[in-house]
């Protein structure tokens, strides 16, 4: 699999004096703490109140808010990534998949911005943003854990993507108030997934439908679920 990035505007990658390095590193760190609490909707001008500096200064050393984003996140895109990779190599796919649930979801339920970034709507079906990274660990782990019986036969990436977004949507809302509420969310929809345990349901919604669901529900702008095109 790739590594992560952030994609961004690229800076001048010349040495910073002393004090322009302070200011960059108080900057990344305030936008770290300000997109984790509000998300990707903050606007520099919090940020740079927050880091102590004139917005002026966030622009010299950031020119777009695409690479203050990249500086801020990757790292918490890193931490995602590693995740990924440690449910792929489960000796079975269900644990996998429920690895990748669980632990996806205590990073995004810490961290909005995290959770903007990766649930992301792009308008460009070209796209490569990080969000993309993560398609092909829940495809893979859906595939395997057909084969393997321990799914529905007709569950689809689209439902893990569709599921992921409604109870990262409940942690986002609950994370003050009860931590972990959605622990028990997660375990009830997973439940469904898996093969024999439930009862018979309707069928998933089509790719498109369930695409347009979505941002119906969450707006325009708004996030989208992994695995949803």
């Amino acid at each position: 699999m790739t590594s992560p990035t952030v994609r961004g505007t690229p800076v001048d990658a010349r040495p910073l004096r002393a004090d322009a390095e302070r200011n960059r590193r108080r900057i990344v760190d305030a936008a770290r703490e300000v997109f984790a609490r509000h998300g990707l909707e903050a606007g520099l001008n919090e940020i740079a109140r927050h880091a102590g500096v004139g917005v002026g200064t966030v622009y010299r050393r950031f020119p777009d808010k695409d690479s203050l984003v990249a500086a801020a996140l990757d790292e918490e895109v890193a931490r995602m990534l590693a995740v990924a990779d440690a449910a792929q190599r489960s000796d079975d796919a269900w644990s996998g998949l429920v690895l990748l649930l669980e632990e996806g979801l205590v990073l995004l339920s810490s961290n909005v911005g995290l959770r903007d970034l990766l649930l992301s709507q792009r308008t460009d079906p070209l796209d490569d943003g990080p969000e993309h990274l993560f398609l092909p660990y829940v495809e893979s782990l859906v595939d395997r854990a057909r084969v393997e019986g321990t799914v529905r036969p007709d569950v689809t990436v689209q439902d893990v993507g569709m599921l992921w977004c409604m109870v990262s949507e409940l942690a986002r809302h609950s994370v003050d108030l009860a931590p972990d509420a959605w622990r028990r969310y997660l375990a009830l929809f997973t439940a469904g997934l898996r093969a024999g345990a439930v009862p018979d349901v309707p069928p998933p919604l089509d790719e498109e439908v369930a695409q347009e669901v979505l941002t119906r529900w969450i707006g325009l702008g708004g996030t989208r679920a992994p695995g949803a095109s």
